[in-house]
């Protein structure tokens, strides 16, 4: 099978700041997350061709669109790219349809009609198919940009800040269609994003860029059990991720079962039957550390394990430790007192104790999880 990978390698002093590299396969999902002003969406258009850094390589599988060494920069037109734009960049005078075709002229005219009617039917826009931009509510804008996006068959999908311009709920339903997109795409999509939800219900990896660097790249659950991200600990706090799958509830008591690797957790029921796969982030702050088995108390998720990583956090006053528990690597933030006084230290068995109502869940498609290396 042809390599359909995308490799970028940016580098440059000025007018932003830049210095990352990585790579993203087909069907996986690469979230870009870090604060404005750090280059996020200068990727996304290194990428696309519409800007020019002074060190940059982009390339998918074989094919070369940029190298700064030798000159190389295939123009944007030509670049097999769909670029969903935060603030949608739909033809205002145009309707849903024609907005569609207008990325088809790379397609016979007599199928570019039929093809920008099915594009339109699989983000749920069928009915809207003949308004204008005006006459569309924000949701529906970019989910017309979205299947104007699908129309050029791009070999890479590039997403910046999608849901920016839309509310909560709606921001839901647009991540369900972006995910229902990736499974039937099978391409690189990258994702530039500064709500961590996008992250963590979409991506099978993530680069985590601070003032131009990549601070930490790789699978998301490897990434996030990582003790030493100061930048991320104040940005959204710091929590472990991992996948589980429901494995039964208990509607008397409003909780829900989830198991990973043969370990199971009480979670506050979200309504998803069992065998569906989700994903699960514990916020750090949440997990309590014991050295003995705990008596008496209300908790339902008590787990064995040994520790792996004490990192001090002097700047925050506290300790980050990092607990092993079977296959997944859990995060507890703890005092240096506690620290002292339970005689913490690496490969100590300990017992760490979750809170059900801590515990975030969210769904995920099958196969939705990490496939290549960033």
């Amino acid at each position: 099978m042809a390599d359909r990978r995308l490799t970028v390698t940016i580098r440059q002093s000025a007018p932003i700041p830049l210095d990352v590299q990585f790579t993203c396969g087909p069907g996986d999902v690469l979230a870009i997350f870090g604060p404005s002003g750090s280059g996020k969406s200068t990727i996304l258009r290194t990428i696309a061709g519409l800007y020019r850094p002074s060190d940059a390589i982009v390339r998918v599988g074989d094919e070369i669109w940029t190298d700064t060494v030798v000159a190389a920069a295939v123009p944007p037109h030509r670049r097999a790219v769909g670029f969903v734009f935060q603030e949608y960049a739909l033809f205002p005078h145009m309707t849903a349809l024609a907005n569609v075709m207008t990325a088809l002229v790379h397609r016979p005219k007599e199928e570019r009609r039929a093809r920008a009617e099915a594009l339109l039917e699989l983000v749920h826009l069928t009915s809207q198919t003949g308004r204008r931009p005006h006459e569309l509510s924000g949701g529906e804008r970019q989910r017309v940009a979205l299947a104007r996006a699908l129309a050029r068959d791009p070999a890479v999908l590039l997403l910046d800040e999608p849901f920016a311009a839309v509310d909560r709920a709606v921001r839901r339903r647009l991540q369900d269609e972006v995910e229902a997109v990736r499974r039937s795409l099978d391409v690189p999509v990258v994702l530039v994003t500064h709500d961590f939800d996008d992250v963590i219900r979409l991506a099978s990896h993530v680069l985590l860029l601070e003032q131009g660097q990549a601070v930490a790249d790789g699978p998301v659950s490897t990434v996030m059990s990582r003790p030493g991200l100061s930048w991320l600990r104040e940005a959204v706090g710091l929590g472990s991720v991992f996948e589980a799958r429901v494995v039964g509830d208990d509607v008397g008591r409003g909780l829900v079962a989830l198991d990973f690797g043969g370990r199971r957790l009480l979670a506050a029921d979200i309504g998803l039957p069992a065998g569906a796969l989700v994903r699960v982030r514990v916020p750090a702050r949440e997990v309590i550390l014991a050295v003995r088995a705990p008596e008496g108390v209300s908790l339902h998720n008590i787990l064995t394990g040994t520790i792996s990583v004490i990192q001090p956090d002097e700047s925050a006053g506290h300790a980050v430790v990092q607990v092993s528990i079977g296959s997944i690597l859990l995060l507890a933030e703890v005092t240096h007192d506690a620290v002292e006084r339970l005689g913490l230290a690496i490969g100590r068995p300990v017992y760490a104790l979750v809170k059900s109502v801590s515990i975030e869940a969210r769904p995920l498609s099958e196969g939705q999880g990490p496939r290549s290396k960033v």
